[in-house]
């Protein structure tokens, strides 16, 4: 697999359920948000979630190079089991094209070194999402 590692830093915020947020969230290599009966989940640039909110992060975003076809099968599994051995945890979310995976930003690198160490290529993310060259 081909990840693109991303230089913005990433959060993860909860909201009270239906509640919107108030600051740009829609800054950052990725922006979702997820509304449920129970709360109102929104991943966004870190610098633009205000102190005040509850969050997870600095997280670093890995892109999978993409598109995934829907029919293929273990793309994470074969990710984020490597990971888990290390006790590495992380944030999986699919937009239409790709998956995505957030880990802390403390051990990015060592996502980055354990993916490498099983052959998957790791490189930088340009600011519009692709691969650098």
């Amino acid at each position: 697999m081909h990840l693109m590692r991303h230089d913005t830093d990433v959060a993860f915020a909860r909201l009270p359920a239906g509640e919107e947020p108030d600051w740009d969230w829609r800054a950052g290599p990725l922006a979702s948000i997820t509304f449920t009966d129970s709360e109102t989940s929104v991943v966004c640039a870190f610098d633009t979630v205000p102190e005040a909110v509850v969050r997870q992060g600095p997280l670093t975003g890995f892109e999978i190079a993409g598109p995934l076809d829907f029919t293929t099968t273990g793309v994470l599994s074969g990710l984020l089991e490597p990971l888990a051995r290390r006790g590495i945890s992380i944030l999986a979310l699919s937009t239409y094209d790709t998956d995505w995976i957030l880990v802390d930003a403390h051990r990015a690198e060592d996502a980055t070194t354990t993916w490498r160490r099983i052959g998957h290529t790791v490189a930088p993310a340009r600011l519009t999402g692709g691969p650098v060259a």
